[in-house]
């Protein structure tokens, strides 16, 4: 087995490529470099040169003989175009030449060319969309729907129901949602304070709710002097007689057992 060494010239260690002849073909020793390197052929070629005299092989059916040391350099395919990245610029965003079409919802009726109605198609997919952040004037497409009241043909800022107290009172019912029904009770008016919709479509409103409704709160009238509190009114329980000091004839503070008479009496007071 025959070799010939090659390195890459952004690469500091060497390879070999084997073959059975005292020579190897240029094409086929780039073939197996690039088996060798997982290298795609349609993409990418390769420049080889020889490491001693940098002399490079052009031709691809010159032949390189063995133990020869190659540089390889890595370079574009040649006949391959990449496509280039492109921009819609204002030009690209227009309208199509056939301005007629533009207004036409119905274009399978319509005698034009089939390409014509592509382009009309397009344009009007992307008509009722925008790139930037403008202000919602004009007709509102077909599609668009209000957010207030469901309904089509203006946009939410030019509803007809802004200002309706009736429409926004009946817009600001509750649903009851994650309250257990057990936790709630049936109404029949939707007037009353707290209702909610339930997913049965009953209203209802939360028992406890309705239990602290219930109790009105009794408001005093200004200047009105506080009622002394039955706790203070109430006499205070008496003090058994032996917790008390004989001497200061009140709580006994650290009390100490005198050894003469065997009464309690104060640490202080006692001596």
């Amino acid at each position: 087995m025959f070799s010939v060494h090659y390195k890459f010239f952004s690469k500091l260690d060497h390879n070999m490529v084997l073959f059975n002849a005292h020579h190897i073909m240029m094409s086929d020793l780039k073939r197996q470099i690039m088996r060798q390197e997982n290298i795609n052929a349609t993409r990418s070629d390769l420049q080889i040169s020889n490491a001693e005299t940098n002399e490079d092989y052009t031709d691809d059916d010159a032949l390189i003989p063995k133990n020869s040391s190659v540089i390889i350099r890595r370079i574009p395919a040649k006949g391959v175009k990449y496509p280039k990245q492109r921009f819609l610029s204002s030009s690209d965003r227009s309208a199509p030449s056939s301005g007629s079409l533009q207004a036409i919802t119905n274009l399978a009726e319509v005698n034009a060319s089939e390409e014509d109605k592509i382009k009309a198609v397009m344009f009007q997919s992307s008509q009722c969309y925008s790139q930037y952040m403008d202000k919602l004037a004009g007709q509102p497409p077909p599609n668009y729907i209000c957010f207030r009241c469901r309904e089509t043909g203006h946009y939410i800022r030019n509803c007809p129901t802004i200002g309706d107290k009736n429409f926004d009172a009946s817009q600001r019912i509750k649903r009851s949602t994650g309250i257990p029904r057990s936790f709630m009770m049936e109404v029949a008016d939707t007037s009353v304070k707290g209702a909610m919709l339930t997913n049965t479509g009953v209203y209802a409103i939360p028992i406890i709710n309705a239990e602290s409704y219930a109790i009105k709160k009794k408001e005093k009238p200004p200047f009105l002097p506080q009622e002394q509190s039955s706790c203070s009114s109430e006499e205070k329980d008496p003090v058994p007689e032996e917790l008390l000091c004989p001497i200061c004839k009140d709580f006994m503070n650290d009390a100490a057992v005198t050894p003469c008479c065997g009464n309690s009496y104060c640490d202080e007071c006692e001596f």
